[in-house]
């Protein structure tokens, strides 16, 4: 059991203000979701978990949630600025609207741009989505790109990874984040980080001890600057993703240190 260092960062936290929603229910994925989705959490119970789990900072992420999420997020980062950044799911059919919202987004301080093929049924290297990539990379903010199987049941072959490799060539000084974990097409992440220097892996959505062997590997080797934590809250609870993520089998101290603290620190809060 590694020990749990300071610093600790959730790279995807959904604000928990809306009941359960049929067309994007997943709590057949995750136990005791539903209960969590219905007593929903303030941004002081939030902090709270936070604290007694460990985590110093989060990324929040709105604009797939439901109407006024953003202004939630966007008042809990002006409360607590040292713990909270914040992303946004932008939908890249909306042409020039989009971009122009992802401009505003990183005015006001946004640090990761999500884009998900479960929402828009576009493969990522798509057209449609190249306006939104030229400007996250023209602003030097990252993009979330949801992979793998989703949980919510509309079809999965818009989240297959491969479609990241053309967007990588295109824009090599583009950072990209590939999140949720990607099965069954792990091996496909792993090749591509190992391709590209600016690609990266969030474990949002997967219980750290389902997190794939494939993963762990990459991330006790070569890839130790590249695999980061998230956990999708309140899919997965803070506590649950800490307890499990200590006991996987870090190489070393360090290993695990960056994969829960210094990965997401360095890309999204700069330090």
């Amino acid at each position: 059991m590694f020990d749990l260092p300071e610093g600790v960062v959730d790279a995807w936290i959904n604000p928990n203000i809306f009941p359960p929603q049929d067309e994007t229910d997943v709590s057949y994925l995750f136990p005791g979701l539903r209960e969590r989705l219905e007593q929903g959490t303030s941004l002081a119970q939030l902090v709270d978990e936070m604290d007694e789990a460990g985590v110093s900072k989060g990324i929040l992420c709105s604009g797939y949630a439901g109407e006024g999420d953003r202004e939630w997020c966007t008042a809990a980062r002006d409360k607590f600025p040292e713990r909270f950044g914040l992303s946004h799911v932008v939908d890249p059919r909306e042409g020039m609207c989009a971009v122009r919202l992802v401009d505003s987004l990183v005015r006001d301080g946004h640090v990761l741009i999500r884009m998900l093929g479960l929402q828009t049924r576009l493969y990522y290297n798509d057209p449609a989505l190249y306006p939104v990539y030229a400007k996250c990379a023209e602003l030097a903010v990252p993009v979330g790109l949801n992979v793998g199987f989703p949980g919510p049941r509309v079809p999965s072959k818009y989240q297959d990874p491969m479609a990241v490799d053309d967007v990588a060539e295109f824009f090599p000084e583009l950072q990209i984040v590939l999140q949720h974990g990607g099965e069954p097409w792990v091996d496909v992440c792993v090749k591509l980080m190992v391709k590209w220097p600016a690609i990266s892996w969030m474990s949002s959505a997967i219980a750290p001890k389902h997190i794939p062997e494939a993963i762990i590997r990459y991330a006790n080797t070569r890839g130790a600057d590249r695999v980061m934590f998230a956990s999708d809250y309140p899919l997965l609870t803070h506590e649950r993703c800490l307890r499990e993520a200590r006991a996987l089998p870090w190489r070393d101290q360090e290993k695990f240190t960056k994969f829960v603290s210094g990965n997401a620190q360095r890309l999204f809060f700069g330090a």
